[in-house]
């Protein structure tokens, strides 16, 4: 009994230093190579990590970190609930998009007065992205149509679709740029906190992210819908043969992915903006791509990336300063998502093959016995 324990906790203890070790070394690879990018420039690299980091820890940036790393969250959990069933979702940036402009001209007519309008605005937006992301898994379930192809045209469709809803239907000129109706004051999300001595909140909706992240964790890690989503994803004739409808599994994983895919606008929206225009931000979507494989589509981990993507973007702006172009930060970035993917995978690879050595130890003391 006393064997079988230590063996576990050895395994135990393997596996949680190689979760730990893969996203440090990593990172730091990934610094070595920007660092290589900055010296060929002929900039110094420690000053510039120096700069980031200064200008990171200010209370204005950290505000800028929390806000931007709350709608970059929500992107990563849209996109990681198709990768737990191995679903790739590359449409949530057509359909946030698109939810956005849909569910903004809903709040600028002030159907409902107040806090209702906020519910009836985000339900929208909801509603909206998990539509438009089931056209996908309708046309592969129906269809066979790969989803990585659908959501990829259904892109360019919603920001057509949405564009021509801009222009005839839903916006007005104002200055050098079209905007639906503004939703009314009522209607505006005030902040969760705001920093002692400044006008800087934190918006609300950080808060919405938090819930979001824990029903994500508890719906795939602790019910039996959660269980049959990743079991689908692994394995479908598995899953078939436990009674699962793989059909039905993916349609409702693209409708859910969609549906969070809604809320990603809404940060924005509701408690910067409050209202759609030419200007709002695009590409958030294939951020949350990023986030979700550097987390590893696990809750904290796409938390923990989140923030560390925010802190580059909102800390790059100090780099104009220095003759450094900002996009040294781009560069970081995906060599930090490809490190720590192929981290990982070494890591894999060394926890198989310390599993079949110890298998193999464990089959000669046997037959010594």
């Amino acid at each position: 009994m006393n064997t079988f324990l230590n063996r576990l906790m050895g395994r135990v203890k393997l596996g949680g230093l190689l979760a730990v070790a893969a996203p440090i070394l990593a990172i730091v690879f990934a610094m070595l190579i920007t660092s290589v990018v900055l010296i060929a420039a002929g900039k110094p690299a420690l000053d510039t990590f120096g700069w980031l980091i200064d200008n990171g820890s200010q209370p204005r940036s950290i505000v800028n970190i929390v806000n931007l790393g709350t709608t970059y969250y929500l992107a990563a959990v849209a996109v990681a609930i198709g990768f737990r069933m191995n679903l790739f979702n590359i449409g949530v940036d057509g359909q946030y998009r698109l939810a956005a402009l849909i569910s903004a001209a809903v709040g600028g007519a002030a159907v409902l007065p107040g806090v209702l309008n906020i519910v009836l605005v985000v339900v929208v937006a909801v509603a909206v992205g998990g539509l438009w992301a089931a056209i996908a898994g309708f046309l592969k379930v129906r269809r066979g149509v790969s989803e990585v192809i659908s959501t990829i045209m259904l892109n360019a469709i919603a920001t057509a679709f949405g564009s021509w809803l801009l222009i005839e239907h839903f916006g007005t000129v104002n200055g050098n740029a079209i905007a639906t109706t503004p939703i009314p004051d009522n209607a505006h999300v005030p902040a969760a906190a705001i920093v002692p001595g400044t006008q800087l909140g934190i918006n609300t909706f950080v808060i919405v992210a938090i819930v979001v992240g824990i029903a994500y964790a508890v719906v795939l890690s602790r019910t039996r819908f959660g269980f049959n989503l990743r079991a689908t994803g692994r394995s479908e004739p598995a899953a078939v043969a436990s009674g699962v409808s793989v059909k039905k599994m993916v349609l409702i994983t693209m409708i859910l992915s969609g549906g969070a895919a809604g809320l990603i606008g809404m940060p924005e929206l509701l408690g910067s903006s409050f209202t759609y225009n030419t200007n709002f931000p695009a590409g958030l979507g294939f951020t949350g791509i990023a986030v979700a494989l550097l987390g590893r589509n696990n809750a904290v981990g796409m938390a923990i990336g989140a923030l560390l993507f925010s802190f580059l973007d909102t800390s790059s702006d100090i780099l104009q300063l220095h003759d450094i172009s900002p996009e040294i930060v781009k560069i970081m970035q995906g060599a930090i998502v490809l490190s720590v993917i192929i981290a990982y995978e070494l890591a894999h690879r060394y926890r198989l093959v310390a599993e079949q050595r110890r298998v193999s130890r464990e089959l000669l003391e046997g037959a010594a016995a």
